[in-house]
This record gives structure tokens, C-alpha cells and sequence, in this order.
């Protein structure tokens, strides 16, 4: 299998901070989308910070397309799309003036595809960036990511604060984006019901620790949660289960094979789960 993006033992901490980054290894398959989710404060910005090495980590390699990827390595971030919560174009500049900079930036830069998409998300070319409004500006965003040749996005938070037909909209792009088997992308999205859409993996992490990589299918269709009764839990062996979580007179545990759960525990009720409650139970759960 081929990667687009490999993170191993990455680690970084902060002076006087008790938060690091410990141990950070994942990848993200080619002409796959990965979903990269955990509570604020868990690691997902400074991750993506030391993948585009805007953030030097104290140690860990990153490899983009094989490729460790260093300072002078341009011709790597030049296949690097990023769209972040906030955006830093100059807000004086319009959409067809932004256009004009980063033809001279990018060597690969589109200027056809870049229309097409304004076009298409009914961006305004001609008007101030500073007058737009956030869902217009995550969309020249992200129309700027798509027109200069990359091959790896970096979303981080990109559709969180957009209304629903608008976050749509985007779904949409990315999927077609990775149409192209070369394509992948790592989105970090607190909105987990778009990653179960669109998502092919989901990596978890809690406090700059990685806690699971899965298939999203595995955990949508094969993960479960049964809801036990405080006498059903002390009947489990710990190895049957991945977390549980006592809510009152319940107890609910995180399994990872319910048709083979609930073969051997016909009493108690297993029910689907979702990547919120997944998330839920590895960070606040009992292990």
C-alpha cells in the first residue's frame, strides 16, 4: 500500500506546558480520506503544525509521499493543499487579486480550475475578503487549496461554523478530490457526522497520544455498545471489551465485535455506535 502522508514517533512538548505530543504514528493511505478526531487540547493542530513544518517537533519523521519532509524540500509543499479555521489572507486583497499572487507562488497554480471553483461555489471574485462572510471565505479557501497542484490536503476544522448546505457543498469537493487515487486528505473535524460521510479512516487522539486508527466502516458496522446492567458488567472478562463507562444504573462498554458479543451475552443489549460515542468512551471510559 501506498502512503501519502506518514507520521512516526512524532513527539513535541512545550516549555513550562505539561502537554506533548508522545509517540504521534499514523498514516494516510493514498486515494484515502482520514478523519483525525479528539477533544481541544488533544494534539490534532500541533500534528498538522509539524506536518507542514510550521512547528519543529523535538523528534519523529514525517515522510509525504516517501519523502521526509524538511525545510527545503518546496517542491513537496507545493502538493500540499491547507485550509484552517482561520483563514490569513490579507483581507484587503479580492478573489481575482489573490489569484494574480499565487499564480507567482505556486509553480503549478491553475488559474482555470480556480475560476471554475469560484464559479461553482458562487464565491464573489471582486469582492474584499474582509466582506465576505465565513462560509464564502472557507470556500475560496478551499478553492485556493484545489488549484495548485496538490496531491495531500490538510484540513483542520475547515468546515466547523458553516451551515449545513454549505458544509455540503465542500463534502462534495473532497470527495471528488480523491477520486484521483494519487489524492488523500487528514481532516480534523469536532463535527464527526461529516467524517462518518465522507471519511475512510479515523485516527483518535487524546491528550498527544494516538488511541485508535480504524477503518470507519469497522467502527460504524462492526464496533458496538452494550448496555449492561451493573451485575452483567461484573460478569465480563476485561478482554471482551475496550472501555466502559458507568451512566447511573448503567454501564455502558465499548465492544469492537458485537455479532460475536452478543453471541455470547444473548441477556444484554448491544447497540450501534457512532464516532462520537466511540470518542466518548476512549477518553472519558474506564479502560
Amino acid at each position: 500500500m501506498k502512503y501519502s502522508l506518514e507520521v512516526s514517533n512524532l513527539t513535541k512538548a512545550y516549555p513550562g506546558s505539561d502537554f506533548r505530543l508522545d509517540n504521534v504514528s499514523f498514516a494516510v493511505p493514498q486515494g484515502s480520506i482520514m478523519g483525525f478526531v479528539g477533544e481541544n487540547g488533544s494534539g490534532k493542530t500541533t500534528t498538522i503544525s509539524c506536518i507542514l513544518n510550521t512547528l519543529k517537533p523535538d523528534s519523529g519523521v514525517i515522510k509525504i509521499f516517501g519523502e521526509e519532509m524538511t525545510e527545503e524540500r518546496t517542491d513537496i509543499r507545493d502538493h500540499i493543499g491547507v485550509v484552517f479555521d482561520a483563514i490569513n489572507f490579507p483581507e484587503a486583497l479580492t478573489a481575482n487579486k489573490l489569484a494574480s499572487v499565487f499564480k507567482d507562488i505556486y509553480q503549478h497554480w491553475d488559474g482555470g480550475l480556480f475560476q471554475h471553483l469560484l464559479q461553482r461555489l458562487q464565491v464573489p471574485a471582486d469582492t474584499r475578503i474582509k466582506d465576505l462572510s465565513r462560509g464564502m471565505t472557507m470556500k475560496l479557501a478551499t478553492a485556493v487549496a484545489l488549484s495548485h497542484g496538490a496531491k495531500l490536503l490538510l484540513l483542520d476544522e475547515a468546515t466547523s461554523g458553516l451551515d449545513p448546505v454549505v458544509r455540503e457543498e465542500m463534502l462534495d469537493l473532497f470527495l471528488e478530490f480523491v477520486e484521483d487515487e494519487e489524492h488523500s486528505i487528514l481532516i480534523s473535524s469536532h463535527i464527526t457526522s461529516d467524517l462518518e460521510k465522507i471519511a475512510d479512516y479515523i485516527t483518535f487522539i487524546h491528550s498527544g497520544r494516538i488511541i485508535l486508527t480504524e477503518d470507519k466502516d469497522i467502527l460504524l458496522y462492526q464496533y458496538g455498545i452494550a448496555r449492561c446492567t451493573a451485575d452483567q458488567f461484573q460478569s465480563l472478562d476485561k478482554s471482551e471489551y475496550l472501555s466502559s463507562r458507568k451512566r447511573g444504573f448503567q454501564v455502558d462498554v465499548l465492544i469492537s465485535d458485537k455479532e460475536s458479543f452478543s453471541r455470547q451475552h444473548r441477556d444484554i443489549t448491544v447497540d450501534n455506535t457512532t464516532i462520537d460515542e466511540i470518542m466518548l468512551l476512549l477518553v472519558k471510559g474506564d479502560q
